[in-house]
Formats: C-alpha cells, structure tokens, sequence
C-alpha cells in the first residue's frame, strides 16, 4: 500500500463529514490532492498522447493509523484513480488498481472476448461475401429483366388485341377464324403466365440461396449478442464491493436490490467505486473525494479540462448509495418552498403565469422538493386545478405558464409545439465570447440523452433531435458574458448545452454543475413570454425583472 497512500502534508482541516459524491464542491484537500496527480500524471511521457484526448481522475482524501505513533494518531493522506484502463492498464504504481483485474492475456474475459471477436470476424467475413453478393445481385438482375420482358409480353398482348378487334368489327369472319382469334390470345396469356413463372422461378432461386447466408449469418449474431451478455453477467458477477460497514455484494446483486436491470457497461470501472473499494479493504477512512477530467472533451459529451464533476447517475449512484453510509448520499440541497416564493405575474380564468425560483421543480418529483404544479394545486383549493404546459429545470428561475383546466392545457401545449410561444432567457456565462465568434446568431446542435450518465444530455448530429437556439450578447464584464437566448426548440437542458458544448459557445453557464462548475445557483433565467390566449385572443406580454438573485 505504501505506493497508493500519499501523505498530505498540510495544515487544512479535514472536513466533518465525507462529501457527497453524487453533489458536491471539491474540498481544499481534495484540490491539494488533485494538483499532486496533475503533477504526476504530467511525469509520464507515455501517458500523454492517451490523456490528452480526455481521461477522468479521482482523489480520495483518506485516514489511516499511524502504526509508529502510540497515541493512535491518524495519517492524513490521499489516493488516486483513474476510469477504466490507461494504456490499457488498470494497475499503474500510485493508482488504486481495479476492483477486478479483467485484462489478463489469458483469463476468462479475455479469453472469450477473444471468441466473440473471432466471431464478429466471421459475421463480417459472411456479410461481404462474394457468394451473397452476388446472389442478391443476381437476384435484382432477375428483377430487372422480369420486369422488362413482362412489360414487352404486355405490349406486344395489347397490340395484337387491337388487331384482333378489328378483325372482330369485319362482317365476314368466319367460325375457324373467330377461334384462331381466341386460340391467339389464349397462347398469348398462356405465354405471359410462363414468364412470369419462369423469372419467379429463377428469383426465388436466388432469394433462397441469399436467405440461407443471411440466416447463417443471423443465427451467428444471435450467438453473438448471447455470448457477450453471457460474459457481462460474467464479469459483473466478479466485481465483488465492499462497503462501509464491511459487507460485500457483487454488482449484480446491487443493481438488482434497487430494481434495475444489468448495469450499464463499465460499471465499477469509474474512479469513485475504485477509490471507496481500496479504502474500505485496507482499513482507510474516507474523509472528501472529487473526480476532474483531463484533456479534450469527448465527442457529443461536454468535459472541459480542469473542471470538477459529480459522480455518474446510470453507472455509480447505485453503488454508491450502497457503499457509502445513508447520510452522505443523501440530497441536502432539497428545500421546501410556500407560495411566498412563488410570484404570480399574470393570471386569468385559462391560465397562471408565475415566476419560479432557481431550485424548484415545475412538477412533482422524486425527491421532497417542492413543485410550483403542487403549490398552485393547494392554492387554488377546489376553484381550479393546476395543469403543466412546459416545464423549466430545477435549477432555471423564470416565467412559467400553468393551464387551470384541461382544455386550457391541450391548447397551451399545442401552442409551445407549434412555436406559438416566443420564449427569452437570460444567462450569465463563463468567460468572454472568441474574436471571431459573432456576437449575435444561432447554434444547430441536435441533442438525445445520455444514457450512461441520465439527466446529462449530448449532442448527436447522427440519432440527436434537431435543436436550434438564437442568442444575442447583452454585456461582457469581469471576465463573464450576459446573454439573451431564444430557444426555436424546447429540448432537454438546450440552453445549457447549446452554451458549453464546443460546437455551440464552448461557455457554460454560471453555476450549471453538469456541463460546468457549481455555484450557489445556475444563472439561467426565463425573463421574457409573448402569446396569446387561445380562448380569448388576448396578446399576453410579459417580463419578469427578477433576474439571478
């Protein structure tokens, strides 16, 4: 252990109570602790090329006993990880290791990771095989000149009934020439059917032969998909943890307990879980940790250099909250809100419009939050109900429009999908727009969610939905920008994402601690709705001077 534990020689007080990973601001210590890693990252040559292209690292600041000291002191000191491999390691000096070493030459895993590979070899070697190719080819071929010999026999059928219905029109036919008229178009039809036949014939040669190699192929992919959830439940069956009361469980059995399916891939691979599992076995008390990410961003995600993130929701928050004791995991930014904090700025017999503070939900969630459905709903008693029209993040203040009964609702709804509702935001964003970034314009940036990492949101020109946002800069001073924003779409976390992606304004928002750094609130804030009131008509115009507070 003595080249994973390193002291911390310092006079920062070490906080009360471990910080929850899942939300937190990095501790001094942890910072102390971060700037070391840096440094010893940097002192790997090799390593660079691999970091450079975006890696997360972690440090827990941890207690152990100071075996020379007779009072039972404590040793303040840190440990560091890195996600996954580097360089296709996971057992680097200075490094927690894995909490299973999966990577050996000639293990299970990697031994059918080899199989299944093989496999994927074969299925591919099969998909461009020159016998399939050529029986699909045939097979059009066949199509094509089916088609073109059928429309010749057609053609040549309705010239030859026109002659005969000539014929037919002459008073002087006789009863042998009547049925040579009818023998002709008999052959004729007869004729049209076998070569319709006769190309069936051909095709369905062809299509079977192509059927065969796709089923072949088909039925090498069905043991294929087996074959690799067959080794995840393998290796996730492996990952034995440990938690702070000593227990153990395997990630399958955590993941189940909680209702979820198989974890997500790479599950107990990430920095958090490696770092809580060394501590737990080797007798370590946990005191702060934070996890920075390194190098580029990776593609569609947002990750800049530097900063500090939160633990993942998909791969970590279940194993987490079993690792670690009920109180640290738990969500202490939860507040209870009254009317009181909820002004109404406009209301109606339709509609209520109100302005909501930064940490409060639109609607009902899963935590004890307050909602502004659920006050509206309490305060309106049996007079109206209170019905969701659009919604706002958690951490977004601003105008809110609330339908009061369901018809109202439909047509509101309608209104917000149709573009009907002119939505403008203000937000404070880090840092000063580039020179040659205009200063006025409009990002194009489809988004999808991120599955590995829910609520986050990445941008995905490939399966992402379109998302436009129009932005206009206010202000730049003390080294931040103010921006009016107007959404074209309605996506989840557009605003936000749209201002600290790269391929947007490459700026996060103020306080926004999933795509930037954690302030006492996000400063995003919906100032401005024009509508009109789908019953009355009435042009709705309203402003909101609250701003970020």
């Amino acid at each position: 252990m003595n080249d994973i534990f390193h002291p911390l020689n310092t006079d920062i007080m070490p906080p009360r109570r471990m910080n929850n990973p899942l939300r937190y601001e990095p501790h001094p210590l942890c910072l102390l602790a971060a700037g070391e890693v840096r440094s010893m990252i940097e002192s790997h040559s090799e390593w660079q090329e691999e970091v450079s292209q975006g890696k997360m690292f972690g440090v827990l600041v941890v207690e152990r006993a100071d075996q020379q000291a007779a009072s039972g002191a404590c040793e303040l000191g840190y440990l560091a990880a890195y996600s996954g491999q580097l360089l296709g390691r996971s057992d680097w000096p200075g490094f927690v290791p894995a909490v299973f070493d999966y990577l050996q030459p000639d293990g299970y895993f990697k031994t059918h990771e080899r199989e299944i590979d093989r496999l994927t070899a074969e299925i591919e070697r099969l998909s461009s095989s020159a016998e399939l190719k050529a029986a699909r080819s045939e097979q059009e071929r066949l199509q094509r000149e089916s088609a073109t010999a059928t429309e010749r026999q057609r053609q040549a059928m309705a010239a030859a009934k026109l002659l005969r219905d000539r014929r037919r029109q002459s008073a002087f036919l006789s009863e042998r020439d009547k049925a040579e008229l009818i023998g002709e178009s008999q052959f004729q039809k007869a004729e049209l059917h076998r070569i319709k036949k006769h190309y069936r014939q051909l095709i369905e040669e062809q299509q079977a032969l192509a059927d065969r190699l796709e089923a072949e192929i088909e039925a090498k992919e069905q043991r294929r998909r087996q074959m690799s959830v067959d080794l995840q439940q393998w290796l996730f069956s492996q990952f034995t943890m440990t938690n702070y009361r000593g227990e153990q469980s395997s990630l399958l059995r955590i993941f189940a307990d909680r209702g979820l399916a198989v974890p997500p891939s790479g599950s107990g691979e990430c920095c958090e879980p490696k770092l809580l599992q060394y501590a737990f076995t080797h007798g370590l008390r946990p005191l702060c940790m934070a996890m920075f990410w390194i190098g580029e961003s990776p593609q569609g995600e947002v990750r800049h250099d530097g900063h500090y993130y939160p633990a993942c929701s998909c791969k970590c928050k279940p194993i987490l909250q079993w690792m670690l004791p009920p109180e640290v995991t738990a969500d202490d930014s939860e507040r209870r809100f009254t009317m009181a904090d909820l002004p109404v700025v406009y209301e109606d017999q339709d509609l209520i419009v109100v302005d909501k503070p930064s940490g409060m939900l639109s609607v009902p969630g899963k935590t004890a939050v307050s909602s502004v459905v659920e006050l509206l709903d309490a305060h309106f008693g049996n007079s109206a109900r209170a019905l969701s029209v659009h919604r706002l993040d958690q951490a977004t203040s601003g105008l809110l429009v609330v339908a009061k009964h369901p018809d109202a609702q439909r047509e509101l709804q309608r209104m917000f999908e149709n573009r009907m509702v002119e939505k403008r935001y203000l937000a404070l964003i880090e840092g000063n727009l580039p020179a040659d970034t205009p200063h006025e314009g409009t990002i194009d940036l489809p988004l999808r969610p991120d599955l590995d990492d829910r609520p986050r949101q990445m941008a995905d020109h490939k399966h992402g939905r379109k998302a436009v946002s129009h932005y206009r800069v206010l202000k730049e001073e003390g080294g931040r920008t103010l921006l009016e924003l107007r959404p074209e779409t309605g996506r989840t976390h557009q605003l936000r994402l749209h201002c600290a992606h790269k391929d947007g304004l490459g700026l996060p928002i103020v306080g926004d601690e999933l795509y930037g750094k954690k302030g006492h609130r996000m400063m995003l804030h919906a100032y401005s709705l024009t509508f009109r009131n789908p019953f009355s008509g009435k042009l709705i115009k309203l402003k909101s001077d609250i701003g970020f507070s």
